[in-house]
């Protein structure tokens, strides 16, 4: 039985390891997301944090400024669901599909 408890205890520090490195390679990789046609692109990397936002310059409009803040809301907020949708896939062969919070 001892046997059978070490064989398991090993093949658990082994998807612990393999989900590490899961995790170090999905924070390394970036997606982006637009809002407004394309004037505004947020990147964000698997951490998730925002790497970069791009604004193209006739998005900026001196007398509607309200709708430029919007577009950035609306990149940002897109970029870092596809950041955590990309986790979450990536992870899914640890969690056998279960959505567990914080993977």
């Amino acid at each position: 039985m001892a046997n059978n408890m070490n064989k398991m205890m090993k093949q658990v520090q082994k998807m612990q390891q393999e989900m590490l490195r899961v995790q170090e390679e999905i924070a390394n990789r970036t997606v982006e997301a637009s809002a407004g046609g394309g004037v505004v692109t947020v990147t964000v990397n698997g951490k998730p944090e925002v790497v970069s936002i791009k604004i193209d310059p006739a998005a900026v409009d001196p007398d509607d400024i309200e709708m430029l803040q919007d577009l950035i809301v609306a990149a940002t907020n897109e970029g870092l669901r596809k950041a955590q949708d990309m986790m979450a896939q990536a992870m899914s062969r640890f969690t056998g599909g279960l959505n567990i919070p914080g993977l």
